[in-house]
């Protein structure tokens, strides 16, 4: 009984993997060849094609809309810098830690903001200690 589910999903994911490498090849590289772009070698090349296919333009500009206008309000200070870290991820923003703090402080609680911005703190995380702590 369980070796014939094994078998089952098995053959699934076999056929599954077979119709996805069907696709790339008849989608993805006619499309590039098409428009005489490189053929992809390396994952990162990949994720760009299927990114550009993909995704919408949009979404980047949301995304980045989104975190600019992030607010605490009555989240915990976990959830909202865990939120803020995905929306970082997500629109693959790189900065420097004092503008990450300020991006953070700035999204803060007016009560939460006013306490800790006057106590000393080293980086990002022993900030994120003393909102807890507040």
């Amino acid at each position: 009984m369980v070796s014939n589910l094994v078998t089952i999903v098995t053959n699934y994911f076999l056929s599954l993997k077979l119709v996805s490498i069907s696709w790339f090849s008849c989608s993805v590289e006619r499309d590039r060849c098409l428009h005489r772009d490189p053929p992809i070698e390396y994952w990162n090349d990949l994720r760009g094609a299927l990114r550009l296919r993909h995704i919408p333009s949009y979404y980047n500009r949301e995304l980045m809309d989104k975190l600019q206008t992030l607010q605490q309000k009555n989240m915990s200070i976990k959830k909202y810098r865990k939120k803020m870290e995905r929306y970082m991820m997500r629109t693959s923003i790189r900065e420097e830690e004092t503008t990450t703090i300020a991006r953070f402080l700035s999204g803060l609680n007016l009560e939460i903001r006013d306490k800790v911005e006057l106590l000393p703190y080293k980086d990002l995380n022993d900030l994120i200690q003393l909102c807890i702590k507040v």
